[in-house]
């Protein structure tokens, strides 16, 4: 188990426990938590409805060029914007803070 925390777009944090062992992302594990969460495409890195910010200094698995390029259309991106989808919760997320990225028009 893992602690991480979610910031919603309200500046409200949601703190939790996550499992390192059943392959869960954090877009998932943010949808379990009933966060407001689209993650339309199914975690396929298709979409940025599951985009967030990166607010600790984990170390991040590298972005692919899929992540990469969503996110070149995403609105509202920043330097450490990722697609939660490719976050998968591993022992290295301990202690991460995200906040959702508000929703783009």
């Amino acid at each position: 188990m893992v602690n991480i925390t979610i910031i919603d777009r309200e500046g409200e944090t949601h703190k939790t426990e996550a499992p390192t062992d059943m392959n869960l992302n954090m877009m998932e594990l943010a949808k379990a938590m009933e966060l407001p969460v689209e993650g339309t495409c199914g975690g396929m890195a298709l979409c940025a409805s599951c985009h967030c910010y990166v607010e600790s200094d984990n170390e991040l698995p590298e972005m692919s060029e899929d992540e990469e390029d969503m996110l070149d259309q995403a609105f509202f991106v920043e330097d450490n914007s990722r697609l939660s989808c490719q976050l998968p919760i591993s022992d290295e997320l301990e202690g991460l803070v995200v906040r959702l990225a508000p929703v783009g028009e």
